[in-house]
């Protein structure tokens, strides 16, 4: 039995065109679609690792970031305390308590801020976080977080608008229904961050630039060719010598560096708080608790990456002799005894000089 074999027929020329092309472009387009599948994986990779880091960093903020631990209050006020009986029974025993007629014993209310609506006092010590509480007080008073940003007004200007200079006696009326601070700082460190601030990066046209300029004029020596740069600021020598010779000739001291104990006078005026920048965290976090404002201020301090650090008062003091940093010592003497602060690592800092006698039991510090 035989089959017949049909005839294949071929297709017509539009079929053939059609399969050619469609076979062409399936050839064409599936590399290209493999390429581009691997340059887009390519770029996405980082960018997937980029989200993911992201999500986890939101769930570790919202569910794994630990709570900030707050300071043990017992511990924090047990060291308030203890500051402010240290300090009014060495102001008996200095017999700094008591009034009179010159700058220790006489009540200075000149830098004193009284915030009635917040029953809240304090002295605005220089250098002592002083930028900090500035702006604090400014809010309080009314000025607005944006407002105090743009504004070029001096802090202290703005402030005085709100807060008109108080009498002593009005001034000690209102701590007796307020909650009054003061903020300390050791004294050669706060006197190392006046000069720098005031005297090393003072700004043009400025009255320190001026005065930088005057002691330049009578206590920089001439020097020889190729010796120490001169510098456009007064050196840290130079203004120590200024400021001695200012306390030797009973001249007025500028503000930022003149002794706590004149310029507050806290023997003469019964403080609640008196806070130590090397404790500020937990001391402003308490008295902010403590005066119930936590909803409008914080704690801060907005210059403390700007302060001397341990480096930089090694950098300073080594460049003043043994007698220099004692008489430094004896000028800050009041401040030293009534906070507890110590001059101790500063005199071994010092040079060798004729006049150090080795005797610093002279100065009664510790």
């Amino acid at each position: 039995m035989s089959y017949k074999r049909r005839k294949r027929k071929w297709p017509g020329p539009w079929k053939a065109i059609r399969r050619c092309v469609l076979f062409f472009t399936t050839i064409c387009v599936i590399p290209l679609l493999l390429v581009l599948l691997v340059t887009t994986d390519h770029y996405l990779r980082p960018l997937r690792r980029s989200f993911a880091r992201h999500e986890e960093a939101i769930d570790r903020f919202l569910y794994l970031r630990p709570k900030r631990s707050k300071p043990n209050q017992t511990v924090v006020i047990a060291r308030l305390k203890a500051r402010q009986k240290y300090l009014y029974e060495t102001c008996r025993a200095l017999g700094l308590d008591k009034l009179g007629n010159d700058s220790l014993h006489r009540p200075n209310a000149w830098e004193f801020l009284v915030n009635e609506e917040h029953h809240l006092v304090w002295c605005n010590v220089f250098k002592a976080a002083s930028t900090s509480w500035m702006y604090n007080f400014n809010l309080l008073a009314g000025y607005s977080p944006k407002f105090l940003k743009k504004t070029k007004a001096v802090p202290l200007s703005l402030a005085r608008k709100k807060y008109p200079r108080p009498s002593p006696q009005a001034l000690m009326e209102a701590m007796e229904n307020s909650i009054s601070f003061l903020i300390v700082r050791h004294p050669l460190e706060r006197l190392l961050s006046a000069y720098r601030d005031k005297l090393q990066y003072s700004l043009p046209h400025t009255y320190h630039r001026q005065l930088g300029n005057k002691i330049i004029t009578k206590y920089r020596k001439a020097t020889p060719p190729k010796s120490t740069p001169s510098y456009r600021w007064p050196t840290f020598p130079e203004f120590v010598n200024y400021l001695l010779d200012c306390v030797k000739k009973n001249k007025p001291l500028d503000m930022h560096w003149t002794p706590i104990s004149e310029f507050c006078t806290p023997c003469l005026f019964k403080f609640d708080i008196i806070a130590h920048t090397e404790t500020l965290q937990e001391d402003q976090q308490y008295l902010i608790e403590k005066a119930h404002l936590e909803d409008l201020i914080e704690p801060q301090w907005k210059n403390a990456g700007h302060g001397p650090t341990s480096k930089q008062v090694r950098k300073y003091y080594s460049k003043l002799t043994k007698s220099q940093i004692l008489q430094l010592c004896h000028l800050y003497r009041y401040d030293f005894q009534l906070f507890n602060y110590s001059i101790k690592g500063y005199i071994e800092l010092g040079l060798p000089d004729e006049s150090f006698n080795g005797n610093i039991a002279q100065y009664t510090l510790k």
